[in-house]
């Protein structure tokens, strides 16, 4: 799929902004802080309804503004729709397709991309919560039925905290706490769906990530990725960057295992529970092994080797959706990625893009960025698209 052209209202430093894009690559290009990644990270959040860059919509509303609105129109083979969303600063946000209103958690059914960008460093070197969320986000691009799934996790675990905190707080215990056991059930059920399915889009995501770390760093290194899961040992929130062991690799995780699985860890970890008033396993605890040449790349990676382990993970991610969405290839975005990178990996990273449908860059520099993604330029001033910039020779 691709974005035909991109309207933005009151939207961060936009005032009023239209912009048409091409099929194959796309370049925005300006000096910093003059609205070069507003315009990806709109299109960013029509699929995944949230920023790269800010926990919280309101940051995403011009100064002094209610509200901002992206709108994009969005083709696919023959088909073409013009998707809307409203982000208000106070209240619930609102959405269109075709003029047609939606729930705003229903616009990413609509569109994929796949953003790589500076922070996604923290993939490799930062804390679990932010490869859960990678996985996350990557489940309900494919089934948008997991986004439900895991709300309703999210909330029984909240409820079944609140409950253990209270038991802590009182002394509750023996019979006091049989309204636990069915929190447990509920948590259970859900905890095991999303397990499965985190091992299954790891599984999938697996040779994608060794062929794109080969591609992009051009080094004869193995590059893996694997679950580590709380229900299965060490408690990976509390072990150490080097020490969680990957689960199994050969044997796929079913639900009904990590049902099984879930439930033993639970009585076994019922005390500790108590004790913290905290739920100390389940798939909220989980985290994702990425190894380099059989070492953890997060306790062992040089910073280049990290950020070659970043993109190979998203180009897996592009991969999968690719070969798993209905909407075929993401929009591919790359914010800020070129200036990091030497000559040589510059050339390999665009080849590794160059097949996608669209891909949308954005570069301080122009020279920065190979020739083969500057056919169609755009360059940003202040908040502005002020036309297409001379590359000099």
């Amino acid at each position: 799929m691709h974005v035909e052209t991109l309207q933005l209202q009151d939207f961060r430093n936009y005032r009023e902004a239209s912009v048409d894009l091409a099929r194959g690559p796309n370049l925005f290009v300006g000096r910093n802080g003059q609205g070069k990644t507003n315009l990806v990270e709109a299109v960013g959040y029509l699929s995944s309804l949230g920023s790269h860059r800010v926990p919280t919509d309101a940051a995403l509303v011009r100064q002094g503004c209610d509200s901002a609105v992206i709108r994009a129109r969005l083709a696919h083979e023959d088909r073409s729709i013009l998707a809307e969303v409203q982000i208000n600063r106070t209240g619930a946000n609102r959405a269109q397709v075709n003029r047609a209103a939606i729930r705003p958690r229903e616009l990413p059914r609509y569109c994929t991309s796949v953003l790589f960008a500076p922070e996604d460093l923290a993939l490799v070197r930062g804390e679990p919560a932010g490869r859960r969320r990678m996985l996350d986000e990557l489940l309900v691009l494919i089934a948008p039925r997991m986004q439900a799934v895991l709300a309703d996790y999210d909330r029984t675990l909240r409820q079944r905290n609140t409950l253990l905190k209270t038991a802590r707080a009182t002394g509750a215990r023996g019979g006091q706490l049989a309204t636990l056991d069915v929190w447990d059930d509920r948590l259970i059920a859900l905890g095991s769906e999303i397990i499965a399915a985190r091992d299954h889009l790891t599984r999938r995501m697996a040779p994608y990530v060794t062929d794109a770390y080969t591609t992009v760093a051009g080094e004869a290194h193995s590059a893996s990725i694997g679950g580590v899961l709380s229900v299965a040992g060490p408690d990976p929130e509390d072990a150490a960057p080097t020490d969680a062991p990957a689960q199994d690799g050969g044997v796929p995780v079913t639900v009904s295992w990590a049902a099984e699985a879930f439930r033993a860890s639970l009585e076994r970890r019922r005390r500790d529970e108590l004790d913290r008033g905290l739920t100390l396993v389940g798939p909220h605890r989980d985290d994702v092994l990425f190894q380099l040449n059989g070492l953890p790349a997060r306790g062992y990676a040089s910073h280049g080797e990290s950020w070659s382990f970043a993109l190979a993970i998203k180009l897996a991610a592009a991969a999968v959706l690719r070969a798993e969405s209905q909407l075929g290839d993401p929009i591919l975005v790359l914010d800020d990625v070129f200036a990091e990178l030497d000559e040589l990996r510059r050339e390999r990273l665009a080849g590794a893009v160059a097949g996608y449908e669209q891909v949308l860059i954005t570069a301080a520099v122009l020279g920065d960025v190979p020739d083969p993604l500057v056919a169609h330029t755009v360059a940003i001033e202040a908040g502005r698209i002020v036309g297409a910039p001379e590359r000099l020779p």
